[in-house]
């Protein structure tokens, strides 16, 4: 079988955690900050699990990672 390419926009956007789950960023934190308060923008920085309906696709565009 050949190698499975890996999607090169999910691979930035993506990572796997120790459990196999992936690991995304929020949006929402590139420009127009002023008008959100600084709580909104700080919980911004967390990353989250991407949700249950996404993951099975996720795992099929990141396969090696």
């Amino acid at each position: 079988m050949p190698k499975i390419k890996t999607h090169s926009g999910a691979k930035k956007r993506f990572k796997l955690s120790k459990n196999g789950k992936p690991i995304r960023g929020h949006a929402y934190k590139s420009h127009i900050l002023n008008k959100k308060t600084t709580k909104r923008k700080r919980n911004l920085r967390k990353t989250e699990v991407a949700d249950v309906t996404n993951q099975k696709q996720i795992k099929r565009l990141i396969p090696y990672k």
